[in-house]
């Protein structure tokens, strides 16, 4: 007879602890001279950007992403009713906001709002939104508090992580700028469930970068089984994230300011980045990543610092997550007059970020030359 009753005292602790696993966080510390967290979980509240904020902050910006515009009023409703006084920004989709045009309606913004030296600026949306945001709160009144609430997998993994700020011209990709770290980033994973395929698809491509540079296990996980992965509400997926922002926080921890190992966070850039420019930025950074990250293979191959199954391994881990491993756009000597405009340039001397084998990757000097023979042994156009 008391069968039934324990029944149901299983199915209530059931759902609490099922409950208590979805409310749960993690958090990744980034010691850097302004430390700060990495907040990551599920059904986060919206006091946690509250906590960080200072005791005097009286005014925030929200700057967001058109498809979080929602979202944003929903976070702005609450935090007004927490005292703050809220203004909310909609951004042009993607690289279209981060152009000195949006910069400038922003600060005029910041004026009109009377936004001071305690308040903060919180960036919602992919990393465009977060590279804007930081920018903005790095520039106004040389620097305010800033809070990064990335909502896209790219932006989780990558852009609002490590206090690069920035925005682009028509020379290239990210050469405005600025370091501004945040007071915190929160990585809410339900928002996953609000993106499209090709955007969720693209943010893993900075996620197996992060495998081959430094953390084999993402590498592994990939291998073993990739189409639990594609679910935003699998384990999978959320190790996969806090494993690429565990390894992002490291490397930002030693080297805030990309003066040696940050470097290596650029791995398959230099072309990614040149690609990006070329189609006015019509290919994601994720798919871009991919393709670069397979170029650096080939060309390290040619080095003798990777054998022709690592190179292999490189195009089925990026594949069976469906990102491109080829380019067939423009000829590689549009590319490479783009590459040789890249921030990693010194001196007129253009660098690639390669692997002397999985795990160890070394930045190294690279004749153009080499680059065109590298391209067309791989069949790309001249």
């Amino acid at each position: 007879r008391f069968k039934p009753v324990l029944n149901l005292l299983f199915m209530l602790l059931s759902k609490f602890f099922e409950k208590l696993v979805k409310t749960m966080s993690v958090t990744i510390p980034v010691n850097v001279d302004t430390p700060y967290d990495v907040v990551i979980g599920r059904n986060l509240s919206k006091e946690i950007l509250q906590q960080v904020l200072r005791e005097n902050t009286t005014k925030l910006l929200i700057v967001c992403a058109p498809h979080v515009s929602n979202y944003a009023l929903e976070c702005a409703s609450q935090l007004e009713g927490l005292g703050y006084e809220v203004s909310t920004q909609i951004l042009p989709d993607g690289e279209e906001s981060k152009t000195i045009e949006v910069m400038a309606s922003l600060w005029d913004c910041a004026g009109r709002v009377r936004l001071g030296r305690a308040d903060a600026v919180i960036a919602i949306g992919g990393g465009a939104s977060t590279d804007v945001g930081g920018f903005l709160a790095a520039s106004w009144l040389r620097g305010i508090d800033f809070i990064a609430v990335p909502t896209t997998l790219l932006g989780m993994v990558d852009a609002s992580v490590g206090g690069k700020t920035g925005i682009n011209t028509p020379v290239g990709k990210n050469l405005v700028g600025a370091f501004h770290s945040p007071r915190r980033v929160v990585v809410d994973l339900d928002r996953l469930e609000t993106l499209n395929h090709d955007d969720y698809r693209a943010g893993l491509g900075e996620v197996v970068k992060c495998g081959f540079i430094s953390d084999p296990a993402i590498l592994s996980i990939v291998e073993a089984n990739p189409e639990p992965i594609y679910d935003p509400r699998s384990e999978e997926i959320a190790e996969l994230i806090e494993r690429s922002i565990a390894v992002k926080a490291r490397v930002v921890s030693a080297d805030l300011h990309e003066n040696g190992p940050r470097e290596f966070l650029n791995y398959g850039h230099t072309l990614a980045h040149a690609i990006e420019k070329i189609e006015n930025f019509h290919y994601r950074h994720g798919e871009a990543v991919a393709i670069g990250c397979v170029f650096a293979a080939h060309l390290a191959q040619r080095r003798g610092m990777l054998s022709e199954a690592e190179v292999q391994r490189h195009i089925e881990d990026f594949s069976a997550l469906g990102l491109p491993t080829f380019y067939e756009g423009a000829s590689i000597d549009a590319l490479l007059e783009v590459m040789l405009s890249d921030k990693k340039v010194r001196a007129g001397v253009l660098r690639f970020v390669l692997l002397d084998g999985v795990n160890h990757p070394v930045t190294v000097k690279v004749n153009p030359q080499e680059v065109i023979d590298c391209a067309l042994s791989m069949g790309m156009r001249q």
